[in-house]
C-alpha cells in the first residue's frame, strides 16, 4: 500500500470513529435525565445480557473457540461470577444527583458523566471484560465504545450485540454500547483513544502506553506476576487447595493467578506433598529444562501452549505418565530475572517454586520477583498468623496483599473479599498506572462540589508551628 492509500485509509478510519462517537453522544443525551432507578435498570440490562445462563455458556464456548485460551467451564463461571459481583457493587452505589453531603464542611457533591469511554479489552476475557467495563461506564450515564483484541473480535462483537439487544428490550438507546468494526487495528484503536473523553485499557502493556500517549485521560492496568508465600504456620492442605483452585481456573488466564510460590524451609517438603495431593506435579530438573525450552520461543511465551489444558501441556512437555492426570506443573527455581524465565508471568499451568530459610528471606524473594516483573500488582501469604501480612503491606510495593486466599478469586473482588469486583486492576505508579486500586464506578464519574460558607476554621500559628518551634526554634 502506497503512502497516499495509507493516508486515505487513516482518514476513513478517523471519520468512522468520529461517527461512532457522535452516535454515542446522541445516546448519552437520551439518558441525561435518567434518575438512579432508570440508570440501575440500564446496568441490570447489561448484566443480564451476559449473566443469563444460555448466553454465559454460548459466549464462553465462543471465546475458547475464538481465542484458543482457557476452558469453557471456567469461562462460564467467570462470565456469571464477575458480572453478578459487579452488579452487586454497582447497585449499592449512588451515581446520579447528590451522592454525598458533608454539612460540617459545607460541601455537597453531585455526580456527572465523564462522557464517551473508549475501552480496550483483552483476548483472555473477551466477554466478561467488555460487559464489566460497560456496566461501570453506564452506571455513570456514559456511553462506551469497545476496541476488542483481534483474536477475541468475534466473541466481543457478539457480546456487544447481546448488550445492545438487552438495552433495546427495555427501551434504551442501543448506541450506549458500540464496538469498533473488524478488522481490529491499531489505527482504529488509536483514533478511538484520541476521540473519546476517557480511555480504559485492560490488556497488553503496549496498549496501556499508547493510551497514556493519546492525549486523552487514561486508566491502564499493569502486568501480573503474583508471588505467594507459604509460611511455617500455614494450614498446608488448605493453602494447597486454594492455590490449586486459583492457579488452574480458566487455565491460568487471570493476571491474578499465582506465578510463584515461596515456601519456608521448615515446611517445604510437607507443602510440596500437599500441593501434589491437590493435583500438582513436581517436574524433575531435566523436565523443568524441557518445559522452559518449549514454553518460551525466541524469548516470548509460546502462544500454542499458554492457557492450555493440563493434558495438552503434559503431552507437549513429554512428561511421564504420572504427570498426565496432574492439574498443574511445578518447577523448582532459584534465580530471578531475564535469564530465569520461570520468575516471570507464565500465563499457563506452570508454577515456579522457591525455597527460603524464613519469612524474612521469603519476603526478600517476593520483593525481587516483583522488581523483575509485576511490581505494584499483588502478592499473597498463607499463614495462621495473619498479622504477619502487615509487614508485607508496609514494606512491599504492591497495591494488594491477600491473606489465605485463592488469589484469583479474591484479588479482582470476591464475596469474601472487600475489594471491588473488576477485571482491571490498577498497579499504581509502580507500573506507571494512574490508579492504585481495582477499577470501579468511581473512575467513570465527574464530581461537582457545591461549596457554602462554614464557621471559620483558622487555627493559631502556635497550633501549627508550635511543635516545630519547640524542636528547632523559630
Amino acid at each position: 500500500m502506497d503512502q497516499t492509500a495509507r493516508l486515505t485509509e487513516r482518514d476513513a478510519t478517523a471519520d468512522m470513529v468520529m461517527t461512532m462517537v457522535a452516535r454515542a453522544r446522541s445516546a448519552m443525551a437520551l439518558i441525561a435525565d435518567a434518575d438512579q432507578d432508570r440508570t440501575d435498570d440500564l446496568v441490570r440490562a447489561l448484566a443480564w445480557s451476559l449473566y443469563r445462563p444460555d448466553r454465559a455458556e454460548r459466549l464462553a464456548s465462543l471465546a475458547v473457540q475464538d481465542t484458543g485460551l482457557g476452558n469453557v467451564a471456567d469461562k462460564i463461571i467467570k462470565n456469571q461470577r464477575k458480572t453478578f459481583g459487579t452488579l452487586r457493587d454497582l447497585l449499592r452505589a449512588k451515581t446520579v444527583g447528590v451522592i454525598e453531603e458533608i454539612p460540617a464542611r459545607g460541601l455537597v457533591k453531585f455526580a456527572k458523566p465523564i462522557g464517551v469511554v473508549g475501552a480496550v479489552t483483552p483476548s483472555t476475557n473477551p466477554s466478561a471484560t467488555a460487559v464489566n467495563k460497560a456496566m461501570m461506564a453506564i452506571k455513570g450515564r456514559n456511553a462506551i465504545i469497545i476496541a476488542p483484541s483481534p483474536s477475541g473480535m468475534q466473541t466481543t462483537t457478539e457480546t456487544v450485540a447481546e448488550m445492545r439487544r438487552e438495552l433495546a428490550r427495555i427501551g434504551a438507546p442501543e448506541d450506549l454500547v458500540q464496538i469498533l468494526p473488524p478488522p481490529a487495528s491499531k489505527h482504529a484503536t488509536d483514533a478511538l483513544m484520541a476521540a473519546v473523553d476517557l480511555v480504559v485499557v485492560t490488556g497488553s502493556q503496549d496498549n496501556v502506553r499508547r493510551a497514556y500517549r493519546s492525549g486523552t485521560p487514561a486508566i491502564g492496568v499493569g502486568a501480573g506476576n503474583v508471588p505467594v508465600i507459604i509460611d511455617e504456620t500455614a494450614d498446608l492442605d488448605d493453602a494447597a487447595r486454594k492455590i490449586t483452585a486459583s492457579k488452574t481456573f480458566d487455565n491460568s488466564t487471570s493476571c491474578s493467578s499465582e506465578n510463584a510460590l515461596v515456601i519456608v524451609d521448615e515446611v517445604y517438603p510437607a507443602a510440596i506433598a500437599a500441593l501434589e495431593r491437590a493435583g500438582g506435579y513436581l517436574c524433575t530438573a531435566d523436565e523443568a529444562k524441557r518445559v522452559e525450552s518449549l514454553l518460551w520461543q525466541g524469548g516470548k511465551l509460546n502462544r500454542t501452549l499458554i492457557a492450555r489444558d493440563p493434558a495438552i501441556l503434559a503431552e507437549a512437555f513429554a512428561l511421564p505418565e504420572a504427570a498426565r492426570q496432574a492439574r498443574f506443573f511445578m518447577v523448582e527455581e532459584t534465580g530471578i530475572g531475564p535469564a530465569h524465565p520461570f520468575s516471570g508471568e507464565k500465563l499457563s499451568l506452570v508454577l515456579a517454586i522457591y525455597r527460603a530459610p524464613d519469612l524474612e528471606a521469603a519476603t526478600g524473594v517476593v520483593r525481587d520477583i516483583l522488581a523483575h516483573q509485576g511490581r505494584g500488582h499483588s502478592c499473597g501469604l498463607h499463614t495462621t498468623r495473619p498479622e504477619r501480612a502487615r509487614h508485607l503491606a508496609e514494606t512491599l510495593d504492591v497495591v494488594r496483599v491477600l491473606v489465605n486466599f485463592a488469589h484469583t478469586f479474591g484479588n479482582g473482588g470476591g464475596f469474601d473479599s472487600g475489594l471491588e469486583f473488576t477485571l482491571s486492576m490498577g498497579c499504581g505508579s509502580w507500573q506507571k498506572n494512574s490508579i492504585s486500586e481495582n477499577l470501579n464506578y468511581r473512575h467513570f464519574i465527574n464530581i461537582t462540589h457545591l461549596v457554602v460558607p462554614i464557621a471559620e476554621d483558622r487555627p493559631s500559628e502556635d497550633a501549627l508551628f508550635g511543635p516545630y518551634w519547640s524542636k528547632f526554634g523559630k
